[in-house]
C-alpha cells in the first residue's frame, strides 16, 4: 500500500449550513477519501478529492452480492481549539472484522486512520462547536469489480465523507419509545450480525417501518432461534439498570460489538457500579419491572452516545419506565462520555486521539 495520500484541490467550497439545522446526516463536507483496490496493486491510490457522485458498472458486484461495510465514528472539537476523535483504533479493527467475515482484502489499520485523521484535519472548519454537536466520520467498502457470479469481488473502493451533524434523536437525552420486535429477526448466530454490513441495515427496514407507524422511534430484536433473549436496538446496544446491577445482551456472534457499549461497560467498572454482560430473556425485563426493580433502560451508540428508553412495548404489553424520565445511571454516563469526548473531563482510559490544535 502505498504511503502518499494524494490531494485534489476543489474549485469552490459549499456554504456550511446553520448549526442550528444539523439534524443526523444530512450535509457533507467538501472533500471524502477514496482508495482503491485489485488484485495486483493492493490498496492503492489513497487521495482526498472533492465530494462528488461515483460512477459504477451496471454489473459492479455490489449490487448483486452485496459485499458493502461501513464504520462511524465522530470528531469533536473542544473548547481550546483541539480537534479529537473517541477510540478510533476500535473503528478501524472492527472494520477489518467486517472485512474478514465478507472476503474483502483487510485493510492496514494504522494507514486507514492516518488517512481520515488527514481528511478531518483538511475538513477542520466543518467540525461544529455548539453543544451536542459533533463532525460524523463515515468510512465504507463496497465491491466495484464488474461481474455477475457468486464469489468474493477482485475489485474494491474504500471512500471516507464526513457529515457535521447534531443530536441523532433530536432533543437528545429525552426517552425514546421502543417497540419489541416479535415476527421479523435481524440476525443469527453464524451470519453477519456481529458485523457493520449494509444488508443488516436493508433487513431491518421493514420492522422498523412497522414500529414507526405505531408511534416507536426504534426496533427491540430478539434471538432469532427461540425469539424471546434480547438482543440490540436498531441503531444501538441495550442496557437494562435492575435492581441496582446493569446488564447488558452477552455478545454471542449475532450482536454487534459496540465502541460505545464497551466504554460504557469500562465506565461502570471504573465508578464501581454493578455491571454485567449475560444472556438476558424479554421475559425477565418484564418481570423485573412487574417487581419494581426495572431501573432503568438506555442505549449506547456512536450516533446517540447514551439514549434512555421511557417505553416499551412487547406483544401489545407496554411499560413505562422511570416515569418516562432519564434515570440517574444514564444522564451520568452521558454527561461522563460527552465530557471525556469534548475533553472537558480527564481522560483515565486514553480513549482520546488528538488530531490538532487550530483556532477557536
Amino acid at each position: 500500500m502505498s504511503q502518499d495520500i494524494g490531494f485534489i484541490q476543489r474549485e469552490v467550497l459549499k456554504e456550511k449550513p446553520d448549526p442550528a439545522s444539523l439534524g443526523f446526516g444530512k450535509y457533507f463536507t467538501d472533500y471524502m477519501l477514496v482508495m482503491d483496490y485489485d488484485v495486483e496493486n493492493g490498496w492503492h491510490a489513497a487521495r482526498i478529492t472533492p465530494y462528488e457522485p461515483i460512477t459504477l458498472d451496471p454489473s459492479a458486484m455490489v449490487f448483486h452480492y452485496g459485499q458493502a461495510i461501513f464504520e462511524g465514528l465522530k470528531a469533536y472539537r473542544t473548547a481550546d481549539g483541539t480537534i479529537q476523535m473517541f477510540r478510533p483504533e476500535k473503528n478501524m479493527k472492527r472494520l477489518n472484522d467486517s472485512c474478514d467475515r465478507l472476503c474483502i482484502p483487510q485493510i492496514d489499520e494504522g494507514f486507514l486512520l492516518k488517512a481520515i485523521k488527514q481528511l478531518v484535519l483538511t475538513e477542520k472548519d466543518w467540525v461544529p462547536n455548539e453543544a451536542g454537536t459533533s463532525l460524523y466520520v463515515r468510512p465504507f467498502i463496497f465491491s466495484t469489480e464488474p461481474y455477475l457470479g457468486v464469489r468474493p469481488a477482485q475489485q474494491y473502493k474504500l471512500m471516507v465523507i464526513l457529515s457535521p451533524s447534531g443530536a441523532y434523536y433530536g432533543d437528545q437525552l429525552s426517552p425514546v419509545k421502543i417497540y419489541v420486535e416479535e415476527e421479523y429477526v435481524r440476525a443469527v448466530i453464524g451470519g453477519v450480525g456481529h458485523v457493520k454490513t449494509a444488508g443488516n441495515y436493508a433487513a431491518s427496514l421493514k420492522a422498523q417501518e412497522i414500529a414507526e407507524s405505531k408511534g416507536y422511534a426504534q426496533i427491540l430484536w430478539l434471538d432469532a432461534k427461540e425469539n424471546k433473549y434480547v438482543e440490540e436496538v436498531g441503531s444501538m446496544n441495550i442496557f437494562f439498570k435492575i435492581n441496582g446491577e446493569v446488564v447488558t445482551p452477552k455478545l454471542n456472534g449475532s450482536i454487534l460489538p459496540g465502541v460505545t457499549r464497551d466504554s460504557v461497560i469500562q465506565l461502570l467498572a471504573y465508578w464501581g457500579v454493578p455491571v454485567r454482560e449475560a444472556r438476558i430473556s424479554i421475559e425477565e425485563v418484564f418481570e423485573a419491572y412487574e417487581r419494581g426493580e426495572l431501573e432503568e433502560v438506555f442505549g449506547a451508540g456512536t450516533a446517540a452516545v447514551i439514549s434512555p428508553v421511557g417505553e416499551l412495548n412487547w406483544n401489545g404489553r407496554i411499560i413505562t419506565i422511570n416515569d418516562n424520565q432519564i434515570g440517574e445511571i444514564s444522564q451520568r454516563l452521558y454527561d461522563e462520555m460527552t465530557a471525556i469526548q469534548l475533553g472537558k473531563k480527564e481522560d483515565p482510559f486514553n480513549w482520546t486521539v488528538k488530531i490538532a490544535q487550530v483556532e477557536v
